[in-house]
């Protein structure tokens, strides 16, 4: 397996050191064939909302597990196999799956349904308003100095609190 070192992109970047993480685990289930199934796409439906589509034909409700922990997305499936059934010719596949998603940041799951043999996971980015871009106003004049900054924001004496 191939290793990439990331360290010099982080001399100009903050709060990206899980990268390389991400990185080598995509390598490492790109390059396994067990993990191909189910069959997946992922659509974007809007400006911040995606959709996971996966093939899980003889699936039901109940077979299904979707757990979003963090900034990942599990889907497990199982069929309880019925050992009555006497079969001439068993050819439809019903092996047991978890296929592993990692998701951004804010990137929560909405909804779920199964429809036609897919299961669709509906996915929306909410970023919160303390972290959206604010814009800083620039005033004019001398610069106050921290302490008294803070002795407004406090609304006291800060040489009391210390």
């Amino acid at each position: 397996m191939r290793s990439y070192d990331f360290s010099p992109l982080f001399r100009h970047s903050v709060g990206f050191d899980r990268m390389q993480r991400l990185l080598d685990s995509t390598l490492d289930q790109s390059q396994t064939s067990a993990n191909s199934y189910p069959p997946y796409n992922i659509e974007a439906v809007g400006e911040d909302a995606y959709r996971i589509s996966m093939a899980v034909a003889g699936f039901s409700e109940a077979d299904l597990e979707i757990v979003a922990k963090d900034n990942a997305l599990s889907v497990k499936g199982e069929i309880k196999a019925s050992d009555d059934t006497a079969y001439l010719h068993h050819g439809i596949a019903g092996r047991t799956f978890e296929r592993r998603f990692d998701l951004a940041d804010y990137v929560k799951v909405s909804d779920a349904h199964l429809e036609n043999g897919l299961l669709h996971i509906d996915l929306v980015r909410e970023v919160p308003e303390a972290h959206k871009p604010q814009k800083i106003e620039i005033k004019r004049g001398a610069t106050p100095s921290l302490a008294e900054k803070a002795k407004k924001l406090i609304g006291g004496d800060t040489k009391a609190a210390a």
